[in-house]
């Protein structure tokens, strides 16, 4: 070979190398996260999932890459997003913010694995064949809030007279929406105590919501297990205080921002479990031999400056029982 067509085969095969040791590189894998909330009201639950993963050595960005998906509330949008994941070959989809996410993902792929947050029985709903050998692809992390509303209930009752009324908030849309009406109203006539339910059907009547509360008088109100509230819980927020209405809500996350009281598991845990799951599924792990988790720790948490403001007196049996009191 002469001397300039050696030179010339040098620097073409110092172009190609670096094309050839890059496609050789392993491929970093893709979590696809579909929410049916907004990223601005589940930030905090998505950097919960990004430290769950970063506990089985995943770090997003560097050796694995998350691509979101939120429908903000609009559910008709999930099918198409769910699709989309699938068609970028995502390695597993972590599903929460409404069920109708994981309906979606499931809809979508029986092979990609789904791991998803909720509060409703995820056997009842047939997600997954049981709690300890989920089956299939689909496994997950479950809270069980509806059980929990009868709680919050009891809460309720000891805060205002008996004969005041107590109010739910739900959405109809919302799956899971008439059974848990019907277990609060089974509740309510288990403890003598009368209730009426404030229905919003998204973000712009929750104004006009809170004004039929204040106008029929109700003493407390709960937003009932619908992700919707976490997602607007400033609005919610902001409207308990103007219109001098106690709220008791699902999770610390609303107290701790200015609400009053809240009585639930920790979601944030639920999320960061969840983002363990995706890791260790990761690395090679199968969702069918991974039991759906179920929270068991519960708290109270009551905001007192908040109380005081809203002119309420906190029974001393409650501040006593409290596991963090915010002053």
């Amino acid at each position: 070979m002469r001397r300039r067509e050696f030179i010339a085969f040098s620097a073409a095969a110092a172009v190609m190398w670096p094309i050839k040791a890059s496609a050789q590189q392993t491929v970093i894998p893709v979590v696809g996260m579909l929410n049916g909330q907004s990223a601005d009201g589940y930030s905090h639950l998505a950097e919960a999932i990004r430290q769950g993963l970063k506990d089985e050595g995943f770090i997003d960005g560097q050796n694995a890459k998350i691509e979101y998906r939120w429908a903000a509330g609009r559910d008709e949008q999930l099918p198409s997003m769910a699709v989309d994941l699938v068609n970028r070959h995502a390695s597993v989809l972590l599903t929460g913010g409404s069920l109708w996410a994981t309906i979606s993902a499931k809809a979508a792929t029986a092979t990609i694995p789904i791991v998803f947050t909720t509060a409703s029985d995820p056997v009842k709903l047939g997600l997954v064949a049981s709690l300890n050998r989920p089956g299939g692809n689909v496994t997950g992390v479950s809270f069980l809030a509806t059980q929990l509303v009868a709680k919050r209930l009891e809460l309720a009752a000891q805060l205002v007279p008996n004969d005041v009324i107590i109010g739910f908030m739900g959405r109809r849309r919302e799956p899971r929406y008439a059974a848990d009406r019907k277990f609060i109203e089974s509740a309510a006539a288990a403890v003598g105590r009368k209730i009426t339910f404030v229905d919003v059907a998204d973000e712009r009547e929750l104004e006009s919501a809170f004004a039929t509360a204040k106008r029929e008088h109700l003493g407390v109100l709960i937003p009932m297990n619908d992700p919707f509230f976490n997602s607007h819980r400033g609005a919610i927020i902001a409207l308990a205080a103007r219109h001098s209405l106690p709220t008791i809500y699902e999770s610390r996350e609303p107290v701790v921002d200015g609400g009053f009281m809240s009585y639930g598991t920790s979601i944030r845990g639920a999320y960061r479990q969840a983002g363990v799951y995706a890791g260790r599924i990761l690395k090679g792990e199968k969702p069918s031999d991974l039991p759906v988790i179920q929270s068991t720790r519960f708290e109270i948490v009551i905001n007192l400056k908040t109380a005081k403001t809203l002119g309420l007196t906190v029974p001393r049996n409650l501040l006593v029982a409290a596991d963090e009191v915010i002053e």
